[in-house]
């Protein structure tokens, strides 16, 4: 362990054996969210704690017992637009199973997921920021994510882990993302199947088990808990910041991440039909869950210290270290063990919603937004690069949970 770890580590000590403490006298909160309040407008009354993938998880688990995830893997690198046929060669149940799951919801409405663009293309800078300092960095302090993270493949390199998420947020707001000529129905399903794997894979590692709290990862509780962590921590952020936004472009944004939601495999009834839903849900199953973990201290330390790689932008570290201190806040930040930096965390917090009031006054100017739409998808465009260097960013199935954890998965 690093220096700097065993640093953040003692930091954050306090807060580890608070939330142990906490957690053991604290009974497990029950789910009362109203699904009068979703999509479906109804539910079962299931609680999506206990809810996972009946379709994928089923034939993931088989096509990982039996061996032919790297074949599967082989055939859908090549699947890459929404509007492919889907290339011959899967086993029948995965054939089965990817035509089924790439398929949209019946209420995706097209004209607003085309409009969920327009909305990316006026505010992309806003969302990169906050899916990257904000959602990014939050993921480290939702305990279930941080270990499912933490345990599965993905722990082990966190730079290719990063990249494949950092795509879906790319897709989800690119032109066309749900079109035939987008990537995001590919992007979803793959990532499905993705979750699925971990299912099965992550409770044959001793190490998961013995710190998690649940038996199967990747709930629908648990997604929605990441969907909350994006969608609705970006959109009570831009009210924070007072950031006028028309209704329909609204409306269209969170229909996206709606859409999104379903193609990840969640069900209607967990799914909120409006922002205030999005928002009330929220504080329900995000908030209360934020805490520290051993295993989230040191993924914030493995995701600031992606910033030293980066020595020729203005993305340093210390840069990223107080942007992300000023949208988390200093009790999630001191949580993660995230250093201060007393000048640059005083410049951050004084000068991000003037900087926002200049921008957005420069909106309605003839031309500007295409200007600031350039710089922002070269940013974009940027940052996947940095993270995948001169190669296509594929999400391939897991085989393995963290090699350096060794466990009955291989």
């Amino acid at each position: 362990m690093s220096e700097l770890s065993r640093r953040n580590l003692i930091r954050a000590g306090g807060a580890l054996g608070a939330l142990g403490a906490f957690a053991a006298a604290a009974p497990a909160r029950a789910w009362t969210w109203s699904s009068t309040g979703s999509i479906a407008g109804t539910g079962t009354g299931r609680d999506p704690r206990y809810v996972w993938d009946d379709l994928a998880d089923p034939v993931l688990a088989s096509l990982l017992d039996r061996g032919g995830v790297p074949a599967v893997n082989d055939v859908l690198r090549s699947w890459t637009k929404n509007g492919q046929t889907v290339p011959s060669g899967l086993p029948s149940d995965v054939a089965a199973l990817v035509n089924q799951t790439r398929r949209l919801p019946a209420w995706a409405d097209q004209a607003k997921l085309d409009l969920a663009y327009q909305f990316t293309r006026k505010r992309g800078l806003y969302l990169g920021v906050l899916y990257g300092m904000n959602s990014g960095m939050m993921s480290a302090a939702i305990p279930r994510e941080a270990r499912a993270v933490y345990y599965s493949k993905g722990g082990a390199d966190l730079t290719d882990r990063i990249a494949k998420t950092a795509k879906l947020g790319y897709d989800i707001g690119d032109y066309h993302a749900y079109r035939p000529d987008g990537e995001m129905i590919v992007t979803c399903v793959k990532t499905r199947l993705t979750h699925a794997a971990v299912r099965h894979l992550l409770p044959q590692s001793p190490h998961w088990v013995a710190s998690a709290d649940e038996d199967i990862p990747i709930s629908q509780f648990d997604i929605m808990v990441t969907w909350h962590s994006l969608a609705s921590s970006v959109w009570q952020k831009l009210r924070e910041w007072n950031i006028r936004i028309p209704k329909a472009e609204a409306d269209a944004y969170l229909h996206i991440w709606q859409v999104t939601a379903s193609m990840l495999g969640v069900l209607d009834e967990y799914i909120p039909a409006s922002w205030d839903e999005a928002l009330a849900q929220r504080e329900q199953v995000l908030v209360p869950l934020l805490g520290p973990t051993p295993e989230g201290v040191k993924l914030a330390e493995m995701l600031v210290n992606l910033g030293d790689r980066i020595d020729f932008t203005l993305v340093t570290k210390p840069a990223f270290e107080s942007v992300t201190r000023y949208m988390l806040g200093d009790q999630v930040t001191d949580w993660l063990g995230i250093d201060r930096n007393p000048i640059l965390d005083a410049t951050v917090a004084a000068a991000w919603i003037p900087f926002v009031r200049l921008r957005e006054l420069g909106l309605p100017l003839l031309g500007v937004p295409s200007i600031y739409f350039v710089f922002e998808e070269l940013i974009r465009k940027f940052a996947l690069f940095y993270l995948e260097p001169g190669q296509t960013i594929n999400i391939d199935i897991p085989t393995m949970n963290n090699p350096n954890y060794p466990s009955s998965a291989s």
